[in-house]
């Protein structure tokens, strides 16, 4: 019959394969032989006889892709295929033979079926070796795997490993892979170039990884699925951050107003995915991003954002310290207390009084704020005026209007127009905003704090130094 021998030299193989992780070996092999020669789709099907059949239209299966070696056209194409060494394959045919199914191969290059047989040199020793015949159709297009004594689940369980055939709906392509639909009764799945390595209990989305990293390709061993997600991380990562899908983003916002309630998926608790997130839902909502201890401290000022209908959004003290100066998506500075108090100035109009229109008394008042000013050791060089306004913005922290302002950048102080009832009250805001003028400190901090303790030991010092000694 003119059969040749090819020995497997398989000394030991993975006794935790199955029959279908033997099938995914020879599916994974057809659908890279698809990518590869850019040939039809593959089938898998059952003959009346009850055989099942892989078949793929490629160039056919040769006995020498039996040996286990490093294959360079897949190596050099490893961002499309699944496979790369021969040893799936040898795995596969010896997991089906150990289990009891027949196999046959065909293809133009001859075919080839499993048999015990002595090895080489060695008639005492009996080994699995390929037994390889002359092709029977020499025209025969592909190879056509045909297994008998193989129950339909376990084709089944095979085909559910692959994309290909698991039926995910893609929610956005990126350079990274593709990010998928999680089935809503299931868990998430990772995939690598159509295969499953990976399920999570807790992502949001399925992924498929066609970007390999390094640690992607060392963690890609014989048994597929043991995958840890230290390998996958860096890669599911770039992949959200680089989506530009609305369903993706939706999601991901969702996920972050869950975080309050610690109800929100893994994805999201990786840093810079939250950013991402953060970005994405100050774009799409009138949002304002506070950490647990603003939401406790600044209580009225969020009174005040959600009676002018923004959302509160409470988040990680490390999140909401990234998110400092930085812009969402559009392009616009992303909104938190700072931010909101800036917003409401810039749309407010002071009502300012001019001092020639105040009364007797506010005049008496006002004409000894400079006096007032040497209490604290004189005008600070950054203060250039005083004015006086009916009105005042409210403030970002007490949710009311302020009785007094610094504003920097255009170096004056305001003080409402009421304080010049009193000396004492004018003097009081007055000493107050000259103190944010001088320390540069905003209010409800420390060093604020700090600033004011500082004035009212030099008031107490000043007052004393004029008092006789007893």
């Amino acid at each position: 019959m003119n059969e040749r021998y090819f020995d497997l030299n398989i000394e030991r193989i993975l006794e935790g394969w199955e029959l279908h992780h033997a099938v995914r070996e020879l599916i994974a092999n057809a659908l890279d032989e698809q990518i590869l020669s850019v040939t039809q789709e593959i089938q898998i099907n059952q003959d009346d006889r009850g055989a099942w059949h892989i078949r793929d239209f490629g160039r056919g299966l040769r006995y020498d892709h039996l040996t286990q070696n490093e294959n360079p056209e897949k190596l050099a194409n490893a961002n499309r295929v699944i496979g790369k060494f021969g040893v799936g394959l040898k795995d596969a045919l010896a997991t089906l033979n150990r289990r009891g199914v027949e196999v046959h191969i065909q293809s133009r290059c001859g075919e080839i079926t499993l048999a015990a047989a002595p090895k080489h040199g060695f008639s005492d020793v009996i080994t699995l070796q390929a037994m390889v015949l002359p092709p029977h159709d020499a025209s025969f297009v592909g190879t056509d795997i045909v297994l008998r004594g193989i129950p339909a689940k376990e084709i089944q369980a095979a085909k559910d490993f692959f994309l290909k055939f698991a039926g995910e709906k893609v929610l956005d392509e990126t350079p990274y892979g593709q990010v998928l639909q999680r089935h809503p009764n299931g868990r998430a799945r990772i995939y690598v170039t159509g295969l499953l390595v990976a399920e999570e209990d807790n992502f949001g989305f399925s992924y498929n990884i066609t970007s390999l990293t390094a640690a992607m390709r060392r963690a890609l061993n014989r048994e597929r699925t043991n995958v840890g997600r230290n390998a996958y991380t860096d890669r599911v990562k770039a992949m959200l951050l680089s989506s530009g899908s609305d369903i993706v983003a939706g999601v991901l916002a969702s996920d972050l107003a869950a975080m309050e309630h610690g109800t929100e998926h893994d994805e999201v608790r990786w840093t810079d995915v939250a950013i991402h997130a953060c970005q994405i839902l100050n774009a799409q909502k009138r949002v304002v991003f506070v950490s647990a201890s603003e939401h406790a401290e600044s209580r009225d000022a969020i009174d005040h954002a959600v009676s002018e209908g923004c959302h509160v959004v409470t988040i990680p003290d490390n999140i909401r310290r990234s998110l400092l100066g930085m812009a969402d998506v559009n392009g616009t500075p992303i909104r938190d207390l700072v931010v909101l108090q800036k917003e409401w100035a810039e749309g407010f109009e002071f009502t300012f009084i001019s001092p020639q229109n105040l009364s007797n008394s506010e005049k008496q008042f006002y004409q000894r704020w400079n006096s007032i000013a040497e209490l604290s050791g004189g005008l600070p060089a950054n203060v250039k005026e005083l004015k006086i306004s009916e009105t005042m913005r409210p403030d970002a922290f007490n949710g009311d209007g302020t009785l007094g302002l610094w504003e920097p950048e255009h170096g004056r102080i305001i003080i409402k127009r009421t304080q010049l009832s009193s000396l004492s009250g004018f003097a009081g805001t007055l000493l107050h905003e000259l103190t944010h003028a001088r320390s540069g400190y905003p209010d409800v901090s420390r060093a604020f704090e700090g600033a004011l303790t500082d004035l009212l030991g030099v008031l107490a010092d000043t007052h004393l130094q004029s008092v006789p000694k007893s």
